[in-house]
């Protein structure tokens, strides 16, 4: 592509967002809308109105939106409520060393529950507390004389925290985290390059040193072939490529009203959440035969992100990461770059938080939703069968997506929500960014003779293994709220009565789970459809009415029951966890995640086995990757995707695209220039 094509296709996009971005200005205020920037700087004013700052240390670790009941919402969306619900944040702040649990009404401009928490855990650490933490090394002799001795330059040192986890200690640890640095010096790619054996422990309350470690040399992996910027590489080069442009003359066939977007047969509303990022609510689907709305998802949202590293040594083994309690899934959730994380067709949304002093902080462009179409086909056939006559009907698959990136420490995440007018939700995580390599005295694999806890990946420098793992919160509410859980498992049944020449078959038996020790389920132990059905509810010919999860790629943690880490991350064990409806059970890793001991989990409150049968129920699904580090990885990982499916399983009588008309070819290309 030209220069100046290049510049009008982007100036093109350009005026296109802008339009876009008007266009999605709200005419109304939804009750599960985000809080504005208006309503975080009331929030911290009723805060401080209770607890001056003159004779208070308070930090704000997490505000957002204190969501109504969910009796008040869908009294709301019926039309039979009397009143609008309430605007109400709930804040997680440090008030004097202390964590309070605030629910501050914004109508009333008051504090409306303050409770002190006194158990297990810490909440989330705030950037800018992060930042101060790493900025002390710099001030501190021992750590300049290390570095020093390494023959290092301080200004291309780079320190970042790491929340030092639990370990079976008896006692309350302080909120403390461990810095540990990295070096630049020809590179930015600072991963590539960290520094061994210099540990630093931080008092995030107190804001100083309490200790200092350096218990080994081992050399810094070289910069060469680290750097990952398009500016800094150097020949031979790939074959380019042609200019493709994704092209709506008409504009999108989506409409943005606020926070709720309405698209071909869907409707849903989008939210954003400090801790979980997207949070997709209210999800329902036109139904053309019945000429109506029907409830499919209530709330969907990522509700934890478990993340064990597998190295043993004295800087590695409590690198067990959970990014949405400890970090902010949402807190890292970056701007998106038009025509490079998001297609020309795309149009994009800001999201707001709150910082450590509870500001509101603009975050542009944090969500992209755009049209899909990339050649797939939502249906065809070819009949070649009637004597004289071919016949052949194709109907182009464009979905619509919404899309979130969230870049926590080395590791980027795309976060993709895509539905489709068949009525499948499919959601899918990729993962990219960069490995945490551990530096080493080994350049050659055939050098390592003891237990290395990863891959040589290049020169002095070893990928470590580790795991990922994502949980999912889905209240599904299939054509409303009391629904059920059906395992439908494929059995192989032999024929012994000579009917067939055939020796076996397989068929379908189902159970529904009664009580939630009857839902966990281990995947790849059978074969089974997973389904979640409204029992009161069937199809005209006597099927009950249902969405199924169809599962990407199955992994289980292989850490073993009492290890420290896995009790924490205990809500993996099982792909799935039914449990019923509960406001206060959205966080599977706990409400304090940092410094955790595992006993505020889904894995606990499921203990309590309650009937989940013909109920308002909440699916838990968990998906996962073990990372065997490649040299493919380094120095910048391609991107590694999975997710699943919420498809239907008899919810419509019959086929809901038959009468989808494709996209007409002047109004919507894919083109492609020289």
């Amino acid at each position: 592509m030209s220069s100046l094509a290049s510049m009008a296709s982007v100036s093109k996009s350009l005026i296109f967002l802008i339009i876009s971005t008007l266009s999605i200005l709200p005419t109304h205020t939804h009750p599960l809308d985000p809080l504005t920037p208006t309503e975080f700087t009331k929030i911290q004013s009723i805060v401080h109105n209770s607890y001056p700052k003159s004779n208070h240390s308070i930090a704000f670790h997490y505000v957002g939106l204190e969501e109504p009941t969910k009796t008040a919402i869908l009294s709301w969306l019926e039309g039979t409520a009397t009143k609008t619900p309430p605007r109400q944040a709930f804040i997680i702040a440090r008030i004097n060393q202390i964590t309070h649990e605030i629910i501050a009404d914004l109508s009333v401009h008051k504090i409306v529950s303050d409770r002190v928490y006194g158990g297990y855990g810490y909440p989330l650490l705030t950037f800018e507390e992060q930042g101060t933490a790493n900025a002390l090394p710099f001030k501190y002799t021992p750590f300049l004389e290390s570095i020093g001795k390494r023959g290092l330059k301080v200004e291309e040192v780079v320190c970042t925290s790491f929340a030092i986890g639990w370990y079976g200690e008896k006692r309350r640890n302080k909120r403390v985290v461990r810095v540990l640095c990295n070096y630049l010096d020809g590179t930015v790619n600072l991963y590539m390059r960290p520094i061994e054996g210099i540990t630093v422990t931080v008092d995030l309350e107190e804001m100083k040193i309490l200790g200092f470690k350096d218990r080994s040399t081992v050399p810094v992996p070289k910069a060469d072939g680290t750097d990952y910027r398009e500016s800094s590489q150097k020949p031979p080069f790939g074959s380019p490529l042609k200019g493709i442009s994704m092209h709506q003359s008409d504009g999108p066939s989506f409409t943005i009203d606020g926070h709720k977007i309405r698209w071909a047969n869907w409707d849903f509303h989008l939210s954003f959440d400090a801790r979980a990022g997207p949070v997709i609510s209210l999800a329902s689907i036109f139904d053309l035969q019945k000429q109506k709305f029907r409830k499919v998802l209530y709330q969907g949202f990522l509700s934890e992100v478990f993340v064990p590293y597998m190295d043993l040594n004295e800087e590695w083994y409590y690198r067990v990461f959970f990014d949405a309690g400890e970090y902010g899934y949402g807190l890292c959730a970056v701007p998106l770059e038009p025509l490079r994380d998001c297609p020309e067709n795309a149009v994009f949304m800001d999201a707001y938080v709150a910082d450590h002093n509870g500001t509101p902080v603009n975050m542009p462009n944090i969500f992209c939703i755009f049209e899909r179409y990339a050649g797939d086909v939502m249906w065809r056939h070819t009949e070649a069968a009637i004597p004289g006559k071919v016949i052949r009907e194709v109907r182009p698959e464009v979905t619509l997506v919404v899309r979130m990136v969230s870049t926590v420490g080395n590791y980027d995440y795309v976060n993709d929500w895509e539905f489709k007018q068949s009525g499948s939700i499919k959601v899918t995580v990729g993962l990219t960014g960069l490995l945490e390599v551990r530096g080493s005295m080994y350049t050659h694999k055939d050098q390592i003779k003891e237990e290395a806890y990863g891959t040589l990946l290049a020169e002095n420098t070893l990928g470590a293994n580790h795991d990922h793992f994502f949980t999912y919160h889905l209240d599904l509410d299939v054509d409303g709220d009391a629904n059920s859980f059906v395992r439908s498992q494929l059995l192989m049944t032999p024929v012994t009565d000579h009917r067939s020449p055939r020796r076996s078959y397989w068929r379908v038996v189902s159970e529904t789970a009664k009580t939630e020790s009857d839902a966990r389920i281990k995947l790849g132990v059978a074969q089974e459809d997973l389904l979640v059905i409204n029992p009161n509810k069937r199809t005209n010919i006597g099927n009950f009415i249902g969405y199924r999860l169809i599962p990407g790629s199955v992994a289980a943690p292989l850490l073993s029951d009492d290890d420290y880490a896995q009790i924490r991350g205990a809500f993996t064990k099982y792909n799935i966890w039914i449990t019923p409806y509960n406001k206060s059970e959205k966080w599977a890793g706990g409400l304090y995640v940092d410094q955790s001991r595992g006993d505020d989990t889904l894995a606990r409150w499921s203990l309590r086995n309650r009937e989940i049968e013909n109920k308002d129920i909440v699916l838990w699904y968990t998906l996962g990757f073990h990372h065997v580090p490649y040299q493919e990885d380094f120095p910048v990982m391609t991107t590694l995707s999975s997710g699943f499916e919420l498809r239907p399983a008899n919810f419509f009588e019959s086929n809901p695209v038959l009468k989808v008309r494709p996209p007409e070819p002047d109004n919507w290309s894919n083109c492609s220039r020289a």
